[in-house]
């Protein structure tokens, strides 16, 4: 099979879509301090997280907050924005890649913060930076197949536990550049939260209708980037190349199924670097003036990001318009889903 996946919705729409700050900035030039003897003794220059990655600032929860917490916090305020009464979502997924625990899950711990119905199915859904759109793709199969009324889709990530580990290990004597650069994408990674409400909209003409979407696999990458949260190690380029081989052949493909070439008004693209925002942009011809970023002060938060994104932009964006969110996540899987706003 050489095409893609191809989801097509019929009357399943986002009736909120909500973010959630961590509290603690931190810089990139602090991490560069936190690495001056590592990066002198190895002749290293700093400033390539802000240069080269374009990532000023990530920010980190306090260490009381744990991952649950975190996407609680967004599902309570999707939840209370939306208005809904809460007894009648159907289905709760959690689609974060940050876990202290492999059981239970943390749709569990969420479902219980948020005092859902014993009726509310939950799981996780996790497949690294796609986990998000996957899940909407999901809440929207299950909404028009009338087998819930709302789906409510979370993501509580934290990199800094991942960070202060990757800090302790490069500041040992025996680190070398290639350590500094294996686990460069590391310092890369940022902390937030995301929820978002689904609904018909038969019964919510105000959601903003999901149209439909693709979906491409190219496992034979599955050893580029492995992580937990002790240590992520990346191939950086060998995953930029890949991924913009898998994005570029999924898009041509796409394009016999949906008109994306033409009428797209904005691309929320999933956060993860200037270098490869600027590629993948060029790669696809996408205009970067309509693919808003938040990696320069949020850095890459996982499957948060694409929601987190497009929660900064609800003010910019236009009734009518159209949305296409995509993203590349390590494995390697893309995925594209289109939205009426």
């Amino acid at each position: 099979m050489t095409g893609n996946s191809v989801f097509r919705h019929t009357h399943a729409g986002v009736l909120n879509v909500v973010s959630v700050e961590a509290p603690n900035i931190i810089t990139s030039d602090w991490i560069d301090e936190q690495l001056g003897e590592v990066y002198q003794r190895n002749g290293l220059r700093p400033g390539l997280l802000a240069g080269l990655a374009g990532i000023e600032e990530r920010r980190w929860w306090d260490e009381d907050v744990s991952f649950a917490d975190a996407a609680a916090m967004a599902g309570r305020l999707a939840i209370e924005s939306s208005g809904i009464d809460p007894a009648r979502i159907g289905v709760l997924i959690s689609t974060s890649v940050c876990k202290e625990n492999l059981e239970p899950s943390v749709a569990c711990l969420v479902h219980d913060q948020l005092k859902l119905s014993s009726a509310c199915l939950n799981f996780d859904l996790g497949n690294a930076c796609l986990g998000f759109i996957n899940a909407m793709h999901l809440g929207a199969s299950l909404i028009d197949a009338g087998s819930v009324e709302y789906a409510l889709i979370v993501d509580g990530e934290g990199s800094r536990h991942t960070q202060e580990a990757t800090l302790r290990r490069l500041q040992q004597l025996d680190s070398t550049a290639l350590d500094v650069f294996s686990e460069f994408a590391s310092l890369t990674l940022g902390s937030g939260a995301a929820a978002m409400v689904m609904a018909s909209t038969q019964h919510h003409p105000e959601a903003h209708r999901l149209v439909g979407g693709m979906a491409r696999a190219a496992t034979k990458h599955n050893s580029l980037c492995v992580g937990d949260l002790e240590r992520m190690t990346t191939d950086t380029h060998g995953l930029l190349v890949a991924g913009l081989d898998l994005a570029a052949e999924a898009w041509a493909a796409a394009l016999i199924d949906f008109d994306w070439s033409n009428g797209i008004d904005w691309y929320i693209l999933h956060q993860v670097s200037k270098v490869h925002t600027t590629m993948l942009c060029d790669r696809l011809g996408i205009d970067p003036a309509k693919a808003p970023v938040t990696f320069p002060y949020f850095g890459n938060i996982g499957p948060a990001a694409i929601p987190i994104t497009l929660a900064s932009m609800q003010d910019r964006i236009q009734p009518g318009q159209r949305l296409l969110c995509m993203g590349i996540g390590s494995g390697l899987n893309t995925s594209a889903l289109e939205i009426i706003w």
